[in-house]
Order: structure tokens, then C-alpha cells, then sequence
């Protein structure tokens, strides 16, 4: 039989090749498996004339003179380039007019780039001009300082930093300052660059729109006739202008991939490769800049993977976040409390505590009402906050936003109607309106004024737009949007300040959420419940290849939700253990959180000693359960399903979570990969809390363990 290469020998020979001619740069081993050797450089070469940012994953290279650009990019694992042409550092649209930002001409060909090309190249006199830059270390974003669960990672996530400094042309816009700004971090092959303007004239400027970053990519797919859909380069582009949705795709308002009609040696007969990548906001942002003032770009990160396969390219997506969003590795363990009673909301403070549950959500429809400023309701729901805090419990609430109608005065405008309502949720306020300002500051008293440690924020601002021009935070049509992703980012980093976990059905990560959902449709949790158990624990599955465990929520209705009676529902808790079990082991099994919907965790001492035992089994391989996804077998019904963590870093190197959904119980040999556990010869391998014992791994890093899982159950082996 063919034997399959190993990932290991995949990367050697990758890394063998990038070291041809090129010294220090290449891999020693892989940064998936221990990322400590790789150290951020900022270096000159070729004698000033150059600036090298370098992390032994990564090369960028920029050309210092006559103009500033970049002239190299590659994945220093495989040696590929990113790029394939030179293009401006950015473009900025300011008061009606169009100007590079750095940037060389006279490539002979935009296919390729030579460096005996680069020392010929010439500046455009009417783009900004270089004059001079500054390195240093990476900054905070925002304040973030680690309080609840959570692995101990730094922030700001280690690097070099490094500023362009560029002044305006001859015939530019007098006294407008534009910087460059870069950071690249140690251990990731991955880079971050924004832009900042600053008017130094004495008369305000406007910023039309900008591209903060733009590239000529090297294309991942050639073809002589044009395509609907086009393979993109493997070039992952992340943002914190990220909104309306729940995956990276989703949530994408930034980047966008267009042709380009000066790359004439392309194989598409009409040009229409898409090749060149734009980072830029959808509209505006329209921005006045007073004299003396700044104004900052969005910030666009961008990883370099060394692979397409589907694992490694999430597994590399996933430590992006969680360098760039540490707070995103928080987890607790919460009640979606349906009652804001304070009696309901003391015995639900009193069964967590119990059972080892950590906070507790009082969720929609429970009657909380987050915009209150009245003293005495306020004073109450401190109360109920103080009294959680005394048995360690935290504590927070929900509050819609978007999806609903505050009035004509408030609401966003329909560009193409001038009225209200056609808005991504059908109706929505503006955040800019008046009663947006004055919802945020409400938010902001009930936080201070009770002591909740927890929003869940539903309707986060999905990117309406809003035609007003009476709104008092923005202008009009062009400056809508931007102005709106500002406040709410501005909100969320202000929570984010103050340790207030944000559970947002949205991608806003970057900008400080902790957590959205998993990728599951609300109604099928009112299906019976075991079509619900196989339905998330495929939603489990497909949820992590590009989330952390922490990062997703999933769901699990002990009262009824969205209909389906008694057949959907656990309650009554003690005449349904089975499911309920079910549903807390794939959880905690795979590190995902539920909203564990109700009014109770127990009824009987049997459930709460159900709740009990698992939540402790959880709390005790958290490290483990919380690290990396391995997906081995995706839930189908019809035999056996598994995954395993992975953490080479920890004593439990590995944890398999095997589970049978047939009603015959299934012995076999199972191949498990663990490439990604750093272990090499040997694993020790223990079912459950048994004695381990010595497994040997083979030459593509599997090792082959008996596995024995009941009908209808599960099983777990540690790995070490």
C-alpha cells in the first residue's frame, strides 16, 4: 500500500527549498509545534537602501529610495512569493483627489518581479514621498488584562513595530502628514498595517475613502477564459472592520480581490483575474480631519499560510486569534437564565455555585432591562449582582440592539427610499442618531452602576446604512457606516477595559468580543433531542476549524425554544439524564460552551449530581479541552465520530473524545494523528482514569489505539 507522505516531510522539503541561497531565513522546525525560535527582526540592507521585516516565517522587504515600497513578500516556510508586482503603500481620496502613497514605476512586467528590476524602478512625483521611519515594539490596541479563565498569553502579542513617514507631493495637500504603520509578531507568520493621517494645516481636510493596503498577488489560479468563481490566493486578510456575521468569510467588509488591467501577460484572455488585493472600506469613510487632528485607518492583519490543507491552514487562522484577541480564550461556563426575578435569580446563583458553573446570563425574555436609568431598579439588579459575587459567581444580562424600530426620528434611512425600514434586520436605529448616543451611555451607567460583569449584545451592528442628514454623529449617506462601526468598536473596547464579557452573535473579535455562536440554526433546537444531540455535535465539528473551542457558543434548551413541547425539551431534568448527559460531554468534550437555557441546572439530586460530576471532569482537562481541534471522523449517524485536542505544550499532550451513535457497541482499532501533540516515537495512552500504556507512533505520525465505545455513548483517552 502507498504510504501517505507525513505532514513533517511535506514541511522539510518546503523548508529545504526555501533555504536555497538564503541563510538565516529558513524554518528549523515547525512553528505549529513550538513557535519560540521564531523572533521578529527589522533590519536595513543593501546598504540603507532596503528594510527588512523578518520573523523566520515571514519576509517583508521595502524599498527605501527613491520612493518607499514593498518589493518582496513570501512565506519563508515555502519560499513562495506573496507578491508579484509593486504597487503604492496606500491610496487616500482626499478632499475629491486621488494620491499614492509611496510606490515605484517602470516594472517591466507585472507577472514577475526581478530583483535586478528594483534598483531601475522610479518614483511618481505626484505620490506622497518617503522621508524616514522608526522601529520599536509592538502596542496594545486597548487595555486587556486577564480575569477569568484563561491560557496565559501576552498582550500585546510580541513583535517589532516599524512607522513610514511620508510627506505630501509638490502639488498634494499642504501640511497632511500620512504614516505607514507595521507590526510583525514572533512566532506567526503573520503581519499587521494600518495608516494614519494627520492634518498639520490650519483648515480641515476631508478623507474620502482609502485602500490601506493594497497588493499585487500572486494568483492562485490561471485560467484563459473567465470564471464565475475564482480559487483566491492563500492569503488570509482579517480585520477589526469586521461585522454581520459569524465567520471570517462572513464577516468580511474589507477586503476585496480585483482584476488588474496593467498585469497584461496574464493567462486570462480578457484580464479579469482577480489578483490584486484592496483593503478598503464598502463606503466612505468620508471623514473631516480638523486642522490639527488625525485620523486612523481600520487595521488589516495578514496571515501567510504555509499549507491549503483544510487543518493546518485552521490550526494557523486559530493561533491568529488567539494572539491578536486573547480575551477570545476566555470560557466560562454560564446559565442562559430565562428569569430576572430576584428570587428565581438567587436560586439560580445558588445551583451554580453548587455544581461549578461560573456565570449567568440573564437572557431575552428573562424581563432584564439593560437601558434603565432608573436609581431603584438599578439598585436591585446590584443587589443580585453582589449576591452572585459572594458565591463567585458572575453575572450579566442581555440587550438587543439592531433588528428593531425606535421611532422615524432615530431610525436608519433608506438611501433609495429616504425613509425608514429596508435595513439588514428590516429595521434598525442608527447608532449616530440621537437615541444611539444615548443608548450607549445607558449601557454604560447600568454596567457601573450594577456591577455586571457580563453583555450579551444582541443585533450587534451589522453595517447599516443611514441616510439622514439630522443625525448628530454623522453627516450623511457617505459617513454612516464608518461612523456607526467606530461607536460600537469605541463601546467594546471600553468594555473590554473593564473586564466586561461580551457575548456577541458577530465577528467582532478584534474589537473585544469574547465569544460568538458555534454556526447552528436557532429552530433545531426545538426538534426532538436526539436530533438535536447528532445536529450539535456535527455543529461542533464544523465549528472549530477556524474558531478555538472558546470562541463559539453552542446551545442547549432545558426549557423549550422556538416550540417543539416535550419532545425538544430536558425539563423535567431528572426524566431525561441520558440527554442531558449527552449534551454536557460533547460540550465540555469538545471545550464549547452552551447556553444552557432555563430557570434550573437540577431538579433531583441524581441530575445535580449528573451536573455536577461532569462539570468537575471538565474543570479538570481544561487546558486540554480548550486547546487545539484535530478532526478525525465528522458526525454522520452511522458510525463512529472523533476528534482530538492537541497541546504540545502541556503534560496532556492529547485528549481523544470518541463517540458511537449506533445502538451496537463498536471495538476497533482507530488510527489517530498526533503530528500536532509535538510527540514523536511513543505516546502513553490512558481510557478514561485507567492505567496508560506505551502506544508507538509511525513515520506519518499516527498512532493506532483500541478503541471500545458502548451503543448510543462515548469513550475518552489521554494522551501524554
Amino acid at each position: 500500500m502507498k504510504k501517505r507522505r507525513s505532514i513533517a516531510l511535506a514541511i522539510a522539503l518546503a523548508v529545504a527549498f526555501a533555504a536555497c541561497g538564503r541563510g538565516r531565513t529558513a524554518p528549523a522546525q515547525d512553528w505549529l509545534i513550538d513557535p519560540s525560535p521564531y523572533k521578529t527582526a527589522i533590519t536595513e540592507a543593501d546598504a540603507g537602501r532596503t528594510l527588512v521585516l523578518d520573523n523566520g516565517l515571514i519576509r517583508r522587504a521595502l524599498r527605501l529610495a527613491p520612493n518607499c515600497a514593498t518589493v518582496d513578500y513570501r512565506s519563508l516556510v515555502t519560499g513562495e512569493a506573496v507578491i508579484r508586482a509593486v504597487r503604492p503603500e496606500a491610496v487616500l481620496e482626499i478632499d475629491g483627489k486621488s494620491y499614492k502613497v509611496g510606490g515605484l514605476t517602470g516594472q517591466p512586467d507585472q507577472g514577475y518581479l526581478l530583483a535586478s528590476w528594483i534598483p531601475t524602478l522610479a518614483t511618481d512625483p505626484a505620490a506622497f514621498k518617503f522621508t524616514g521611519y522608526e522601529t520599536g515594539e509592538t502596542e496594545a490596541r486597548f487595555p486587556y488584562a486577564r480575569k477569568r479563565w484563561a491560557p496565559a498569553l501576552p498582550w500585546p502579542p510580541p513583535g517589532k513595530s516599524l512607522v513610514l513617514h511620508f510627506a505630501p507631493p509638490a502639488a498634494g495637500p499642504a501640511g497632511i502628514a500620512v504614516d505607514v504603520h507595521y507590526e510583525i509578531y514572533d512566532g506567526l507568520p503573520l503581519l499587521a498595517k494600518w495608516v494614519t493621517i494627520a492634518n498639520g494645516s490650519t483648515r480641515p481636510v476631508r478623507l474620502n475613502s482609502f485602500i490601506s493596503e493594497t497588493l499585487s498577488v500572486v494568483e492562485s489560479e490561471i485560467s484563459v477564459d473567465s470564471l464565475d468563481q475564482w480559487d483566491r490566493p492563500n492569503l488570509v486578510v482579517a480585520s477589526d472592520y469586521a461585522f454581520m456575521g459569524m465567520s471570517p468569510k462572513s464577516a468580511n467588509r474589507m477586503a476585496y480581490w480585483v482584476t488588474d488591467p496593467t498585469y497584461t501577460s496574464q493567462v486570462n484572455y480578457e484580464m479579469k483575474t482577480p489578483c490584486v488585493l484592496e483593503c478598503r472600506p464598502p463606503l466612505g469613510p468620508d471623514a473631516e480631519i480638523a486642522a490639527g487632528a488625525s485620523f486612523a485607518t481600520f487595521r488589516t492583519f495578514e496571515l501567510v499560510p504555509d499549507s491549503t490543507d483544510r487543518e493546518r491552514k485552521g490550526l494557523s487562522v486559530r493561533r491568529m486569534y488567539r494572539a491578536l484577541a486573547p480575551w477570545a480564550t476566555e470560557n466560562p461556563i454560564f446559565l442562559h437564565l430565562t428569569s430576572s426575578d430576584p428570587a428565581v435569580v438567587r436560586g439560580a446563583v445558588d445551583q451554580c455555585a453548587s455544581v461549578g458553573f461560573e456565570m449567568i446570563i440573564l437572557s431575552f425574555g428573562s424581563g432584564l432591562d439593560m437601558e434603565s436609568t432608573d436609581p431603584a431598579y438599578l439598585a436591585r439588579m446590584k443587589e443580585l449582582a453582589d449576591y452572585a459575587h459572594s458565591k463567585g459567581i458572575e453575572i450579566g444580562g442581555y440587550s438587543l440592539l439592531a433588528s428593531r424600530s425606535v421611532g422615524p426620528a432615530d431610525d436608519v434611512i433608506n438611501p433609495k427610499t429616504g425613509k425608514p425600514g429596508g435595513a439588514i434586520f428590516g429595521d434598525s436605529p442608527c447608532l449616530e442618531s440621537r437615541w444611539g448616543r444615548e443608548y450607549f451611555d445607558h449601557l454604560r451607567r447600568f454596567l457601573e452602576a450594577t456591577g455586571f460583569d457580563i453583555l450579551e449584545h444582541d443585533g450587534s451592528y451589522p453595517g447599516d446604512v443611514c441616510a439622514s442628514t439630522t443625525h448628530p454623529g454623522h453627516r450623511g449617506l457617505a459617513d454612516s457606516q464608518w461612523t456607526q462601526w467606530a461607536e460600537i468598536a469605541a463601546f467594546y473596547q471600553w468594555c473590554r477595559a473593564r473586564n466586561i464579557y461580551l457575548n456577541v452573535p458577530d465577528w467582532y473579535f478584534l474589537a473585544g468580543s469574547n465569544k460568538t455562536g458555534i454556526g447552528y440554526r436557532e429552530v433545531n433546537w426545538s426538534l426532538p433531542r436526539d436530533r438535536q444531540i447528532m445536529l450539535g455535535r456535527q455543529n461542533l465539528y464544523d465549528g472549530t476549524w477556524e474558531k478555538a473551542p472558546s470562541m463559539g457558543w453552542t446551545f442547549v434548551p432545558l426549557v423549550q425554544y422556538h416550540g417543539g413541547g416535550a419532545a425538544a425539551t430536558l425539563e423535567p431534568l431528572a426524566e431525561h439524564l441520558d440527554a442531558y448527559q449527552a449534551h454536557l460531554v460533547q460540550n465540555f468534550g469538545y471545550g464549547v460552551q452552551a447556553c444552557y437555557r432555563g430557570s434550573r441546572l437540577y431538579d433531583t439530586e441524581a441530575t445535580r449530581a449528573l451536573v455536577t460530576r461532569w462539570v468537575g471532569w471538565y474543570r479538570k482537562y481544561r487546558d486540554i479541552l480548550n486547546s487545539d481541534v484535530i478532526h478525525i471522523r465528522r458526525p454522520d449517524g452511522r458510525d463512529l465520530d472523533a476528534v482530538l485536542h492537541a497541546n504540545p505544550a502541556l503534560p496532556q499532550k492529547g485528549f481523544l473524545l470518541v463517540f458511537n451513535p449506533t445502538d451496537a457497541e463498536i471495538a476497533r482499532p482507530l488510527a489517530v494523528p498526533l503530528y500536532y501533540t509535538g510527540l514523536t516515537d511513543t505516546a502513553r495512552v490512558r481510557e478514561g482514569e485507567g492505567p496508560s500504556r506505551p502506544v508507538p507512533i509511525d513515520r506519518d505520525y499516527r498512532a493506532v489505539i483500541d478503541v471500545r465505545v458502548p451503543a448510543n455513548g462515548f469513550a475518552w483517552y489521554v494522551i501524554e
